[in-house]
């Protein structure tokens, strides 16, 4: 029988784009779901997505905002301290204590080998790798070994549409077996989750908005 993964990664506070690829990835019959980290972090409702997280994912790997926003106190950026005071004691203890590699029927960690702490770790080499981000979805096939990016759900820089990763496949078999990775793309109200985050008085939400809408990344000047 085969076995169905959805992969998200970098939701990045986003809620409205969580909960409409939440709702795609059970329309399409899927119960099993991995997250790649950066749960919060540039949008306006990280303790919401955390407890989505926590409820839908059956494995979560710690991402590079996870780590700094709840291992650190304070933060110089009023982004990161308002993101870090929206949090519960409890969302910082989850975030702290998550691990950094997922392993199971695919390899999985939240950013490269040149990133400590986020790599996929020791042991043979996978066959499949996925990593979340650098914010593009990705995928290159070659001698036999597959290396996919999910891109980001909620901070999607290269398309205004929240994407996941679908892997499908014979898991844990002992023989060679086929397998599928495809991305699935979801439209949601971008418009509205902008407003949520200019509600709550976000700090940087004009450059939110802008990284949703266009693909800008926040400090870069628009060709």
């Amino acid at each position: 029988m085969l076995d169905r993964v959805a992969i998200i990664s970098d939701v990045h506070g986003n809620v409205t784009a969580l909960q409409a690829v939440l709702a795609d990835i059970q329309a399409r019959g899927i119960t099993r779901i991995v997250n790649l980290g950066d749960v919060i972090g540039k949008g306006p409702r990280g303790s919401e997505a955390v407890r989505l997280v926590r409820a839908a994912c059956e494995a979560t790997v710690r991402g590079n905002w996870d780590t700094s926003i709840a291992r650190q106190a304070s933060h110089d950026s009023p982004s990161g301290q308002w993101t870090r005071d929206e949090l519960s004691a409890g969302d910082l203890a989850w975030l702290a204590a998550l691990p950094g590699t997922f392993t199971g029927a695919f390899r999985a960690g939240h950013a490269t080998p040149f990133r400590a702490g986020h790599a996929p770790g020791p042991g043979a080499t996978p066959d499949v790798v996925g990593y979340g981000d650098i914010h593009t979805a990705y995928l290159k096939a070659s001698r036999g070994l597959t290396l996919f990016d999910v891109g980001s759900t909620g901070n999607h820089l290269d398309a205004p549409s929240a994407p996941y990763v679908i892997i499908e496949g014979v898991a844990n078999s002992p023989d060679p077996a086929s397998f599928s990775v495809s991305f699935a793309r979801v439209t949601y109200d971008i418009q509205a989750e902008i407003s949520v985050a200019r509600e709550l008085g976000m700090p940087d939400a004009d450059a939110y908005a802008r990284e949703l809408l266009d693909g800008i990344y926040r400090g870069q000047k628009a060709d």
